[in-house]
């Protein structure tokens, strides 16, 4: 803070001892002592609390910016959700969403299936299911006799 070197402090201290004399001296460099470290706990106490209040400052910052885009999130999901309501609205009334899309959609909207079209069955024989029972491998085998099993159906 000041630039005092140890010449100076000497220098000082000498004065001190010939106004004040030698039997004063102790007590005064004492409480000299108290308020220069009340002083520095005072500065320091200040600087944290103005660093508070900075950092209390960006918070509340960073709290409106939050808030600000919870709000633009909310509105774009509730005219997402609008839409998709209005479409489903129409598709269920009977009406095609390709009689009020876009043009550009339109193109996208004729090559996906019908969602309200009756399900297409392909006609075909069916893959027979068949159980399949799985043989013992040679490393399972312990060389005990069994019985033998019962085929499948059988109890």
């Amino acid at each position: 803070m000041f630039d005092i070197g140890f010449s100076e402090l000497m220098l000082i201290a000498v004065v001190a001892l010939v106004v004040l004399g030698p039997e004063r001296l102790p007590k005064v460099a004492r409480t000299a002592g108290h308020l220069l470290g009340r002083l520095q706990r005072y500065v320091n106490d200040v600087k944290a609390d103005i660093n508070r209040e900075i950092q209390l400052e960006e918070l509340k910052k960073m709290r409106l910016e939050m808030e600000n885009s919870a709000r633009d999130l909310e509105t774009t999901v509730s005219k997402q959700l609008t839409a998709v309501e209005s479409d489903l609205n129409r598709s269920l009334s009977g009406e095609t969403p390709a009689e009020h899309a876009p043009p550009a959609s339109a193109d996208v909207a004729a090559t996906l299936p019908d969602p309200l079209a009756e399900p297409t069955l392909h006609a075909g024989p069916l893959p027979e299911m068949t159980p399949q029972v799985a043989e013992p491998s040679p490393q399972m085998e312990l060389g005990l006799e069994s019985a033998p099993r019962p085929a499948a159906g059988q109890p």
